[in-house]
């Protein structure tokens, strides 16, 4: 579907004074609109391959229209003093509506532009088909009919950490840990956001939004069908706010969508495109994803940065080749198949744990024997193929475990602990460790002769 990407030219529609951005792809049989709000740019967004193939998902079921609302992206932006009215934001979505001749539109709309489609849909039913909202809410702060909302100093906290970190990688990895591994993911999201819109600016606008939003009076006029998504464990907007929408808007359907984070995953993404095209068309298209059941393991050397600061360039090269040398003769002894290397580590899988297991035992003791030290950690579980490339939770759970594993250890989960049962291999119980953006703790365990 890289084609009607590539011909989506950008235009604009005056709405008052101000410049609106949207582009069209696709032809499909009614449209659909897809409205992100703050950290989008219409421009940027095909750009990373994770939202390029959530596109290619969404225009397999309509003509997708999207547009940066004024205030992000490629659109007018707008100063502290000028915010407009909840309405006001609306009124963006009409005119882009208008300009591309759409008459009555499904209606996609996440996070902070939930609450603005809301609005549209309650103003202008006859003009809405239907309604998605995702990973949003009707009203973010707390107040006496709304206990779950969100304390004001956890607002000011969150528009500071906009202010300061906008723009960075490290928002990135706060907003979306479920994603922190996906280092291009990262990188791209990073960069729109840096494009969308100033630190300062973005603060502003979260400050006005989470702290003025509450559109929870409309929500039983919405006439059309609506559909609501929520992540699991979502580190910005509670799921608790997903359900109010769902339980106060007639007739919405409620999905909780696993993951960690206000962007979903791989696995939650796949999910989603299914109960939008269920939803919007009574069909889920059949999925041909190649999945296997694997064994992935992650190394890495310990202490490279110290190790580069006392060899130097050139010997820090000499030792860094010697040891993916190291490496690449286990794998091959072993079975394994490279999978990538990580700089100063390699992500491998193999068809069985046992081999892994050996294979990384061997690995720390060849890097021993070259006078560095390894650290590997695996997991067995299911994985999606794409291409040479492994993705899904196991993946990220076995760099998880890796990076808490010691100099010389082998650490893995308990899935690969009972998979290897009677083996003779020998574990050290390391209890239940709390893995950096998965949501619950995992058993892991020691290789006994690896630590």
């Amino acid at each position: 579907m890289s084609a009607p990407r590539e011909m989506a030219e950008t235009k604009y529609v005056a709405v008052g004074d101000a410049d609106v951005a949207y582009r069209v792809i696709g032809d499909g049989p009614f449209d659909l609109l897809y409205f992100y709000g703050l950290g989008s740019h219409v421009d940027l967004l095909s750009d990373d391959p994770q939202y390029a193939s959530w596109m290619d998902g969404l225009v397999s079921v309509g003509r997708l229209i999207f547009f940066d609302r004024r205030g992000t992206g490629a659109s007018d932006h707008l100063t502290r003093n000028a915010m407009p009215a909840w309405e006001e934001w609306a009124d963006d979505l009409r005119a882009v509506l208008d300009a591309t001749g759409s008459d009555r539109t499904a209606i996609y709309a996440a996070q902070d532009a939930g609450p603005i489609a809301v609005m549209f849909a309650a103003l202008q039913p006859e003009r809405v088909r239907s309604l998605i909202l995702s990973n949003t809410s009707p009203r973010y702060l707390e107040a006496d009919d709304y206990p779950i909302g969100v304390p004001q100093a956890s607002v000011d906290a969150v528009v500071e950490m906009v202010g300061s970190l906008w723009g960075t990688e490290e928002l990135i990895t706060v907003i979306s840990p479920g994603l922190a591994d996906d280092a291009e993911f990262v990188r791209e999201e990073a960069r729109r956001f840096r494009a969308a819109a100033t630190p300062r600016n973005a603060a502003a606008q979260v400050q006005y939004i989470l702290e003025n939003v509450d559109v929870r009076s409309v929500l039983p006029l919405i006439q059309a069908p609506t559909l609501v998504l929520h992540t699991s464990h979502n580190p910005m907007v509670p799921i608790d706010h997903g359900r109010y929408l769902a339980d106060h808007i007639p007739g919405a359907k409620f999905v909780e969508v696993p993951g960690n984070g206000i962007v979903f995953d791989d696995r939650g993404g796949a999910l989603v495109l299914g109960e939008i095209a269920e939803f919007l068309t009574g069909e889920r298209p059949a999925v041909d994803i190649d999945r296997v059941l694997t064994t992935v393991l992650f190394t890495d050397i310990v202490a490279s940065t110290e190790h580069l600061a006392s060899l130097g360039d050139s010997r820090w090269t000499a030792m860094l080749d010697a040891h993916d040398r190291a490496v690449r003769d286990q794998l091959r002894r072993f079975r394994g198949r490279e999978i990538k290397t990580t700089g100063d580590g390699f992500h491998a899988c193999f068809d069985g744990p046992g081999r892994a297991i050996a294979c990384a035992t061997s690995i720390t003791q060849a890097a021993h024997a070259l006078g560095i030290e390894v650290r590997a950690g695996m997991h067995t579980g299911e994985c999606e193929v794409r291409g040479d490339d492994l993705a899904g939770l196991a993946v990220h759970l076995a760099a998880r475990i890796g990076s808490l594993a010691g100099p010389g250890e082998v650490l893995v989960s308990t899935t690969v602990k009972d998979l290897v049962a009677g083996s003779g291999i020998e574990f050290a119980d390391r209890g239940d460790c709390e893995l950096k953006g998965i949501p619950t703790t995992w058993r892991l365990f020691a290789v006994a002769d690896s630590a």
